[in-house]
C-alpha cells in the first residue's frame, strides 16, 4: 500500500514562472529537481519578452510547455500591429506554444488603465478564439467586468481556465456556467482563505487544476521561500484534504485535466 507521506507523482504545475529572474541563480536545479519527480509545467508569459523565454524554455526542456500573451499589467504596452502577429507566430508555428496568457483584468494595482485593459483582454480573447487556442485567464478585484466581457464573447468563447483563482462562490459558479477550468495555487493552503477553500471543495472534479504562480505564492508550510514549481505537491495535498480524498488520486485527475485543457497528448 502506498504511504500518505509518499511524494505524489506525475504532478503538473499549470502555471509558473521558472523564467522569471529570481529563477537565473539556480534554474538549471530547480528544472533539475522537476524532471526528476516527473512533473509536466506551463510556463507562462506576462508580455512579449516573458512570452519569447517562455517559447524558448519549453522548446529547450521537453516537461515544459509555454503560454503567450500580454498580462493586464502591461495592457498600455500591447501593439495590435506587432503584438497579434507575433503572438499569432508563436501558437501556429510553436508546438510547445499550448494557450493564449495570461491575460484578463487587474484592479488591484491599475498598472494599465482599466478601459485599456478591458480592450486588450477582449482583442486577445478574440486573437484565441481566431486560433483555437485555451486562455489563461489573470482576474484580480475584478470577476465583475471580466464575466461581462466574458459573456459578450458568446458562441466565440475560447477555453479558459481562471488562474489563480480568488472569486467568491457565487462568481465560481457562473465561471463554470460559461465552461471554464478552475485553477488554484498557494494561497489556497493560507489558513484564512476561507473563499478559496470554499471554491475549491466545491468546484467538480474535472473542471479543477492546479498550479504554483512560481516564484510567487509560495503555499504553506513554505511561506517566506521563493515559491518552485515542485511545491505544487502542497496545493495538491491541501485540496485533495478539503475534498476528502487521497492526494495521489487529485494529482492523476489535474494532471489529466491539465493535459486537456492544454492539448497535450
Amino acid at each position: 500500500m502506498r504511504s500518505p507521506d509518499a511524494p505524489l507523482a506525475g504532478l503538473f504545475d499549470t502555471h509558473a514562472h521558472p523564467n522569471d529572474p529570481r529563477f537565473d541563480g539556480d534554474r538549471d536545479a530547480v528544472l533539475a529537481r522537476m524532471r526528476e519527480a516527473g512533473m509536466l509545467c506551463v510556463c507562462v508569459g506576462s508580455d512579449m519578452e516573458t512570452s519569447r523565454t517562455s517559447v524558448e524554455l519549453a522548446r529547450e526542456n521537453g516537461f515544459l510547455y509555454a503560454a503567450v500573451g500580454v498580462h493586464p499589467h502591461d495592457a498600455k504596452a500591447f501593439c495590435e500591429q506587432t503584438d497579434a502577429p507575433r503572438l499569432t507566430d508563436w501558437l501556429t508555428r510553436e508546438p510547445k506554444a499550448v494557450a493564449l496568457g495570461e491575460i484578463g483584468l487587474d484592479y488591484h494595482y491599475d498598472y494599465s488603465p482599466r478601459d485599456v485593459q478591458r480592450d486588450v483582454f477582449a482583442r486577445q480573447l478574440d486573437l484565441a478564439y481566431a486560433l483555437g487556442k485555451p486562455v489563461v485567464l489573470h482576474i484580480r478585484e475584478a470577476h465583475g467586468d471580466a464575466l461581462d466581457i466574458l459573456r459578450a464573447q458568446g458562441s466565440r468563447l475560447p477555453r479558459c481556465v481562471v488562474h489563480c483563482c480568488s472569486a467568491s462562490l457565487e462568481s465560481a459558479k457562473v465561471y463554470l456556467s460559461m465552461g471554464c477550468m478552475l485553477a488554484f495555487g498557494g494561497p489556497v493552503t493560507f489558513k484564512n482563505a476561507a473563499q478559496p477553500k470554499e471554491v475549491a471543495a466545491y468546484a467538480p472534479l474535472d473542471r479543477l487544476m492546479i498550479e504554483t504562480d512560481s516564484p510567487y505564492l509560495t503555499p504553506e508550510p513554505l511561506r517566506g521561500r521563493r515559491n518552485e514549481p515542485l511545491y505544487v505537491e502542497h496545493v495538491c495535498r491541501c485540496i485533495a484534504a478539503l475534498r476528502g480524498m487521497d492526494a495521489q488520486a487529485l494529482c492523476d485527475a489535474t494532471r489529466e485535466n491539465g493535459k486537456r485543457f492544454y492539448g497535450i497528448e
